[in-house]
């Protein structure tokens, strides 16, 4: 089969579709077996060829050198084979040319569906091939289309899909629209690659501050986290590798351009740009930013904080709805547990007059427990013997008899107080039941009818009939 632009047609297509030649090679010959056995049966031993420098594809069939032929489509005699090569000899396998314009129309039917199927399967895997290794890039797009709330992004060589989990909500696209998005994972599916994006991931936003801050491309600044609520809020955490350079004022930019540039980016998100610090309290008040930190507690073994603020500084270390504490605590990796100064006294009151409360616990004992760091019944009764040892004046046996008692206290002023809860809770529902029956009465005096008035009754009945005219005359 001698196609005259078959070269330039696989080179063409080669570029145009990122597909390597070999595999669209491999296609063509492919597609011409099938052809083959499309015509002649599956049995028949075919081979196709493609020679690049001529442009023809030859397609053999290979017959097994025999004495008697007893499979005309899978043997050949030894004299009709000696015509065809005289040094052939029985067993030898021996090729003839086919003639491929005898195929017929069903089997070039069915050549183009091989070749289509393998084009499909080829552009596939250039298109995963080119963006698996690009997961992480932020990327530019048009939107092709909406579909039941997911958005068709064109890439130009392929489709992207941003899910709706992964959309800035309040964020509207319209066909043609350009969009900036995070690759966030290439998937392998038959029907093709699905390159799943996101504009809600953190990551979008370290690269966004990527591209508009050559100090962190260079190295300068370094990014140590980000935490987000898209469309909302987020925090951003940078150090800096050169004293001389301010990390946070590299990233704002000069009258906050560059940080202007990037909430615009994310249609208005409100960022804050804190500095890192290697002590993980520090973190975690500049973290909570603007909120002034009276003291932190921490807590090294879950991994928590205690953190206390003015009472006045509350709700801005929480901020609304939580968001404030709840980014912090995502940036830093800790979880974050904010009081009042005030809350907090309150609790220490209430904590050293259960220590006080413990049997065998006086207040000097008590003030040896809050040193040691056990400021509750609840945390003496959760101590082990050798915590307690370590404190003076108490032996092993002691220890376990003050651990003892504070548990046994425990129990009973946790039942204490859910008898109590209990108790509030049922005045409070035979309340409820009161002022319903109390409604009630209200409501059926309301509706029985007035008495009427007995003066009214008398008037009514002695009120004379109009008189009659008189006659003229009279």
């Amino acid at each position: 089969m001698f196609i005259a632009d078959i070269k330039r047609v696989v080179e063409q297509v080669s570029r145009d579709k990122g597909i390597d030649v070999e595999i669209l090679i491999r296609a063509l010959e492919e597609a011409l077996r099938s052809a083959a056995r499309k015509k002649f049966g599956s049995k028949v031993d075919i081979e196709a060829q493609y020679s690049p420098d001529t442009g023809e594809i030859e397609v053999f069939q290979f017959k097994e050198v025999v004495e008697e032929v007893t499979e005309p489509d899978l043997q050949i005699g030894i004299e009709e084979g000696r015509n065809l090569d005289p040094d052939c000899e029985v067993g030898d396998s021996l090729g003839t040319k086919m003639d491929t314009s005898s195929f017929g129309r069903i089997a070039a039917q069915s050549a183009k569906q091989v070749i289509i199927q393998k084009m499909k399967d080829a552009e596939r895997d250039a298109v995963y091939s080119s963006y698996i290794d690009r997961k992480g890039e932020v990327i530019n797009g048009i939107v092709q289309r909406v579909d039941r709330g997911n958005i068709i992004v064109n890439l130009g060589s392929t489709e992207a899909i941003l899910p709706t989990r992964e959309q800035i909500p309040r964020e509207n696209y319209r066909r043609g629209d350009r969009i900036r998005a995070l690759i966030l994972d290439v998937l392998y599916d038959t029907r093709g690659p699905q390159i799943v994006l996101s504009r809600t991931h953190p990551d979008l936003l370290i690269n966004l501050f990527k591209t508009e801050v050559p100090e962190i491309s260079e190295g300068i600044v370094e990014v140590k986290g980000a935490a987000r609520e898209p469309g909302s809020r987020a925090k951003f955490a940078v150090s800096s590798n050169d004293s001389d350079i301010d990390p946070v004022g590299a990233c704002v930019g000069m009258k906050g351009s560059r940080v202007q540039n990037v909430v615009q980016e994310l249609r208005g998100e409100k960022i804050d740009i804190i500095t890192w610090h290697v002590d993980a309290a520090k973190y975690v008040c500049n973290a909570l930013a603007p909120a002034e930190i009276a003291r932190v507690i921490i807590d090294e073994e879950n991994r928590a904080m205690e953190v206390i603020v003015p009472d006045e500084f509350l709700s801005v270390a929480i901020g609304k709805r939580g968001q404030n504490v709840r980014l912090a605590s995502r940036l830093t990796g800790w979880h974050l547990d904010v009081n009042s100064e005030s809350r907090y006294d309150e609790m220490m009151k209430q904590g050293y007059e259960s220590l006080v409360n413990v049997p065998g616990v006086g207040s000097g004992l008590a003030d040896a427990f809050v040193e040691k760091g056990i400021y509750s019944a609840e945390e003496l009764a959760e101590s082990t013997v050798d915590e307690l040892t370590d404190i003076r004046g108490i032996g092993q046996e002691k220890a376990a008899l003050l651990i003892e008692s504070a548990q046994q206290y425990s129990v009973e002023a946790a039942q204490l107080a859910e008898a109590r809860r209990i108790e509030a809770a049922q005045a409070a529902e035979a309340a409820a039941e009161a002022e319903k029956a109390d409604a009630e009465e209200t409501e059926e005096a309301a509706s029985e009818p007035e008495p009427a008035d007995a003066g009214d009754e008398a008037t009514d009945e002695t009120v004379a009939p109009d008189a009659e005219p008189l006659e003229d005359g009279q």
